[in-house]
């Protein structure tokens, strides 16, 4: 299977033998009997190892950590299956005032962006492609249409819109090409304007979003769940012009923001960060960062709000009190990763924004799961509430939002990579 580690007996990372087997040879030879013992040997401790390893999981671990149906889609890259119209009915609720429903099938769907002309853009690093769902113009809830824009891409995945050029974040570059928003067409040729970005690792997935300094802004996540990195661009963000020149890092600390967005208004940049595993159901959280240059939030030395790391914080107090603490701590592990700030929200949504919870995968009881809302009071302080849940339910996971986007009717969509859809979510006005 490509992408997977090759454990054979012929020789390190080969997959043919070496050539047609002797003839039988007394055992312990060299003829083919005694290759034969060696294959079975080897075979033998490999499936040994695994069962020794699963077991392990089985008594160390409980069962929320090993194998469940989010990390094991995550592990093959693989959706269910879309949540029925009766299921949805049954399970997803939205907040007060608002409605939702399917919208679109779309397998692996991550990363969205909605165009002027009401038309959704939606990359699936599964499909190697960016999509593009055609508005709604008859009213049905569907998009009229589905297309892929560009296709054999390298795990596309970020993706922003500016100056009638549509920027794409692949594995290892960023690259952009002219689109017309009212055609919903790319025009000429992909361009990869920065190459050689640091690739794979635990966080491949690359972000990149149209800052409005004019800069683009990409994102690196982390190749660990905690470690030095060896190269400085990983657990950062970096700032690039809009033809790719003058990249440089712009924050460090920040092990996986998978979505920023600027604040209307203050102009703020907001990122979401996924806190390191493997300490506890409860810490440490995920974070919201006001990202600043030249900041450093922590990672890998200190978590959430300047707490040393157990593992490598020793000998570097200096930087961890000098680290930025979170602006919101998000409950650990729900793996916050889209956020979008709502430029047409309906009463008692103005200055907020809205985040996909992916959902937890090493927390005893599954956590998150759901799209919350955030709310900037007057003194700064930040709230959440519940926007869109019910993917999660009695250790039922039948979806994990990843982002959100509006279009300019005021229709809010989420993606889910875990389902393969996107959702609608409409304003229908407060309840009487």
């Amino acid at each position: 299977m490509a992408g997977w580690p090759v454990f054979s007996g012929f020789g390190a990372g080969s997959q043919e033998p070496p050539g047609p087997l002797p003839e039988a040879a007394p055992w312990g030879g060299m003829g083919y009997t005694g290759e034969m013992a060696k294959w079975l040997l080897r075979g033998g401790l490999l499936v040994l190892a695994c069962v020794a390893g699963f077991t392990a999981c089985r008594l160390m671990w409980p069962d929320a950590y090993v194998f469940n149906a989010p990390i094991r889609s995550t592990l093959i890259a693989a959706s269910v299956r879309v949540p029925s119209e009766e299921l949805f009915g049954q399970r997803i609720r939205a907040a007060e005032g608002f409605s939702a429903s399917l919208y679109a099938e779309v397998a692996g769907a991550r990363m969205l962006v909605a165009t002027e002309a009401g038309d959704l853009l939606v990359s699936s690093p599964q499909q190697s492609a960016v999509l593009l769902l055609e508005r709604d113009g008859d009213g049905d809830g569907r998009p009229d249409g589905q297309r892929a824009l560009l296709s054999e891409l390298d795990r596309p995945h970020g993706l922003d819109l500016r100056d009638g050029w549509l920027y794409i974040a692949e594995g290892s570059a960023l690259g952009r090409i002219r689109f017309d928003v009212q055609a919903g067409r790319v025009q000429g040729e992909l361009e990869r304007i920065v190459t050689g970005l640091p690739n794979g690792g635990n966080h491949w997935r690359r972000m990149v979003r149209a800052g409005p300094d004019g800069w683009l802004y990409a994102a690196i996540g982390s190749s660990c769940n905690v470690c030095f990195e060896k190269d400085e661009r990983r657990g950062a963000m970096l700032r690039f012009r809009p033809d790719g020149s003058g990249g440089h890092i712009y924050a460090t600390g920040l092990r996986n923001s998978s979505g920023y967005d600027w604040q209307p208004g203050s102009g703020d940049l907001y990122a979401t960060d996924n806190g390191r595993d493997l300490l506890g159901d409860d810490f440490p959280p995920c974070e919201l960062n006001l990202v600043v240059e030249d900041g450093d939030y922590g990672w890998p030395v200190a978590n959430g709000a300047r707490v040393l790391d157990p593992d490598l914080g020793a000998g570097f107090e200096a930087r961890a009190l000098a680290s930025i603490p979170p602006a919101f701590d998000f409950p650990a592990h729900n793996a916050p990763l889209g956020i979008r700030f709502l430029r047409h929200a309906p009463p008692g949504y103005e200055n907020s924004a809205l985040v996909g919870l992916h959902g937890s995968w090493n927390r005893t009881k599954k956590d998150g799961y759901k799209v919350v809302s955030l709310h900037w009071a007057p003194d700064g302080t930040i709230r959440s509430r519940d926007f869109l849940w019910g993917f999660l339910e009695d250790e039922d996971v039948i979806g994990r939002p990843v982002d959100a986007a509006e279009t300019p009717d005021g229709a809010i969509f989420i993606s889910d990579d875990y389902a393969g859809a996107v959702y609608r979510v409409v304003w229908r006005g407060e309840s009487n």
